[in-house]
């Protein structure tokens, strides 16, 4: 079992940043991706960024130039530096742990952009 806690989300003015951080505990040696979603109100749940054990990242378009997620597998943490926030940015942001066999998510933490 592997469990999630994020913190760092909060309300922003449009241009300022935050960091959001994700501890992972359990069986954090099965974990080989890991990843931040969000999800806005009325829509689905959205990609924003994974990174591999190897540190191999990716970004969804959206976010490429503004955000940069990073690992530290010593300490099983999972960070999203998030600059240049917009209004559109407002969502409650999740942690994902993904193994060989399966997905694992965070509760949420909030972020609030306001214009």
């Amino acid at each position: 079992q592997v469990q999630l806690v994020e913190s760092g989300g909060g309300l922003v003015q449009a241009g300022e940043s935050l960091r959001l951080s994700c501890v992972v505990s359990g069986s954090t040696f099965s974990i080989n991706r890991m990843g931040w979603y969000r999800q806005a109100p009325g829509k689905e749940r959205e990609l924003v960024a994974t990174i591999t054990r190897g540190a191999d990242s990716n970004y969804a378009d959206f976010v490429k130039g503004r955000f940069t997620i990073s690992r530290d597998n010593g300490k099983d943490t999972v960070n999203l530096q998030m600059n240049s926030l917009k209004p559109e940015d407002t969502a409650v942001y999740y942690c994902k742990a993904s193994t060989f066999a399966r997905a694992y998510w965070g509760q949420g933490t909030q972020v609030t952009v306001s214009s």
